[in-house]
């Protein structure tokens, strides 16, 4: 029995990013040894055929806390922001559980061995949306001169989401939690914490974004155990990326240009590379050419 597992969620529509994920994993000899398991939400049968025979289990995702029809408004994918908060009641009997979106894929081993020892002692591994190299973090409106009024992710989400003015200034200023990659041990108290503020999150607020912010509420409010990676362990700002042509591999911008461990093809700024699999990105290498390179997964 395979002790640890890495799980993702996709429909139909996500079939081919989820299929390159799992492709990315099953590339490195060591994920001989690591459970690849999906939720479906949506995917075909034939869709479904092609992972079984990659996969080690595939199982229905559901609407594990109720959410009013209004809301998902046929947009099944969408239990991926409520189902991941629930991993080991749908996959039992594993110790660690890695969940990495279906936008997103592994260019590094590294990183997954990272992801399972930060778990480890009651702790989240996860990393945030805060980095040297992706520039701006927090927004602000200025007035009067020299006052402002200070927009955060976590703050704006946090009072969407139906969450106290205490609560939401708690959480405003704190590195956002990227929860598009993140693992837990089994045992971890925070799946239960979690669930509680994700049961607050969508009976208020909207189901997108829902799992990131009771989350951080989770680590940051209830003061649950984190131990939080570096940003090349969920990489999102793609054109800040650099190539090392010696190396042939993603790095960070600046010294020491470590290798990216995680893509992550999230937010809008990355439709055109999500919805083209050939579409060719402009990428800096790390001696200052410009090249072309197709930045999605290909075996």
């Amino acid at each position: 029995m395979k002790e640890n597992v890495i799980i993702s969620l996709a429909d139909s529509n996500y079939f081919e990013l989820l299929n390159e994920l799992v492709d990315s994993i099953k590339r490195f000899k060591e994920s001989n040894n690591t459970a690849i398991c999906i939720m479906d939400a949506g995917l075909t049968d034939d869709q479904k055929s092609i992972l079984a025979r990659k996969v080690d289990e595939i199982k229905l995702a559901n609407w594990d806390i109720e959410v009013p029809n209004f809301k998902i408004r046929g947009r099944e994918w969408l239990k991926s922001q409520v189902s991941r908060a629930f991993l080991p009641k749908y996959f039992p009997n594993y110790k660690k559980y890695l969940w990495i979106d279906a936008d997103a894929w592994v260019n590094s081993w590294e990183v997954i061995e990272l992801y399972f020892k930060g778990c480890e002692n009651n702790k989240l591994s996860i990393a945030t949306s805060a980095d040297r190299a992706y520039g701006r973090v927090l927004r602000a409106e200025w007035f009067l001169g020299s006052f402002a009024r200070i927009k955060s992710q976590n703050y704006k989400h946090a009072k969407s989401s139906g969450f106290s003015e205490k609560i939401a200034r708690q959480v405003a200023l704190k590195p956002h939690l990227n929860i598009g990659v993140f693992a837990l041990e089994a045992n971890a108290s925070h799946w239960d914490v979690w669930q509680k503020n994700l049961k607050i999150a969508l009976k208020a607020g909207k189901i997108w974004g829902s799992e990131q912010i009771a989350m951080n509420i989770t680590i940051y409010c209830d003061n649950l155990s984190v131990e939080i990676l570096p940003a090349y362990c969920n990489w999102t700002h793609i054109s800040g990326m650099k190539y090392d042509t010696e190396r042939k591999t993603l790095v960070e911008p600046y010294l020491p240009n470590h290798e990216i461990g995680i893509i992550h093809f999230a937010g809008k700024n990355n439709d055109q590379i999500r919805n083209n699999k050939n579409f060719i990105s402009k990428i800096e290498t790390i001696d200052g050419k410009i090249i072309d390179r197709k930045l999605r997964f290909n075996n």
